[in-house]
């Protein structure tokens, strides 16, 4: 258990990341007919002679309903006035029914892939109408927590099991990928109950877990061959770094680098907080892969 200042500052964190109002996005576009089926475009803010970077962000939440993409409008605005094209993405999470029909408390299987895999391979197309200034030939995919692990997943879709419905016959066309504080080995987040057992819930319960991991899970999915960072705060109390340096280290395994910046004396919501320090480290690191 966390002492109670470690406690005090993560839920002041927390609670900094939160307070900022939701930014309005210049543009949505729909990749489904499902209403979580959204992608929001913000145009880059700063005038430039060339096409800016793209940046597609995939939110957190523990994959649970109850944290849709808003929550993350300020971070998506944050890049945007850094002089990204951003594209911020909506996804199918679980926990929003009850009774007969209702989804786990996090995640749908298989919607929540099924979209992430869906948006990506609208996005271009998508972009081409939303963001006419963006250069899609400079993408990077980031996202944070649950998004992190979706960002991982997502470029790596082409080694994904040969049977697998979301497969790819080679690389997402991607710069790199940057993933903050990533479910990025669902089981060592589920010995350590990150997120109250949501990695368990995402794959459907206990009885599914091992079975659905080869389709699902970042570590068993290297090497991609894309760069790849993974930027964690030290003092993260929700996804511990412990996951992440699993991620890193099964990557060097498979012969992969993946860069790993620890930051200390940050928990796990600075990443995504346009107040924080942290932030403009995460910018850094994107700007590192997309220029």
């Amino acid at each position: 258990m966390p002492d109670a200042a470690a406690a005090a500052r993560a839920a002041a964190e927390e609670e900094s990341a939160f307070s900022h109002a939701p930014v309005a996005p210049d543009a949505t576009a729909a990749y489904g007919t499902h209403p979580d089926q959204v992608i929001d475009f913000y145009a880059p803010r700063t005038a430039g002679d060339t096409p800016a970077p793209l940046v597609v962000v995939l939110h957190g939440g523990a994959w649970r309903a109850r944290f849709d993409r808003r929550h993350a409008t300020p971070f998506a605005d944050f890049l945007a006035r850094r002089g990204f094209a951003v594209a911020n993405v909506e996804y199918r999470r679980g926990g929003d029914t009850e009774g007969e029909g209702a989804t786990p408390p996090a995640g749908r299987w298989p919607d929540t892939f099924a979209d992430v895999a869906a948006a990506l391979d609208a996005l271009p197309d998508l972009v081409r109408e939303a963001l006419p200034g963006a250069d899609r030939r400079r993408t990077v995919l980031t996202g944070h927590s649950a998004g992190g692990h979706l960002a991982l997943w997502a470029a790596a879709r082409h080694v994904l099991p040969a049977d697998s419905p979301w497969r790819t016959p080679g690389p997402a066309p991607l710069r790199g990928v940057v993933a903050l504080a990533p479910l990025a080995d669902l089981a060592v987040a589920e010995e350590l109950g990150s997120c109250e057992h949501a990695s368990l819930q995402l794959l459907g319960g206990p009885e599914h877990f091992e079975a659905r991991r080869p389709y699902a899970d970042p570590v068993l999915l290297l090497p991609t061959g894309i760069a790849t960072t993974v930027v964690q705060g030290r003092a993260d109390l929700v996804v511990p770094q412990e996951v992440a340096e699993s991620y890193a280290d099964a990557a060097a395994k498979a012969g992969e680098v993946v860069g790993l910046t620890l930051l200390a004396d940050v928990g796990h919501f600075p990443l995504i907080d346009p107040a924080a320090d942290a932030c403009a480290v995460v910018a850094e690191e994107i700007a590192q892969l997309a220029w």
